[in-house]
């Protein structure tokens, strides 16, 4: 297994296991669904957007409140106009 691979991998996992049964299943679903058609740059976008807490992607999501410049990426775009 190559980098890339284990760097997709543990992005996958990061984004199943987050603490709230809503956010694990929201992101899980996004990131699986989109996560190889994403290049290097978009992964770390993405390792980067995991970073923000739960309350601020889901605020961000549901009701377009933008805190600590979460719309500063595009995954953030991307996962805005996702829907499960």
């Amino acid at each position: 297994m190559n980098e890339l691979e284990i760097f997709k991998k543990r992005l996958i996992y990061r984004s199943t296991y987050r603490g709230t049964k809503e956010m694990d299943t929201l992101l899980s679903k996004f990131v699986k669904k989109h996560i190889d058609e994403f290049d290097k740059t978009q992964l770390d976008e993405l390792d980067k957007f995991l970073d923000f807490e739960d309350n601020i992607i889901l605020d961000f999501y549901y009701h377009g409140i933008i805190k600590k410049n979460i719309n500063k990426n595009k995954i953030s775009e991307l996962f805005k106009n996702y829907s499960a």
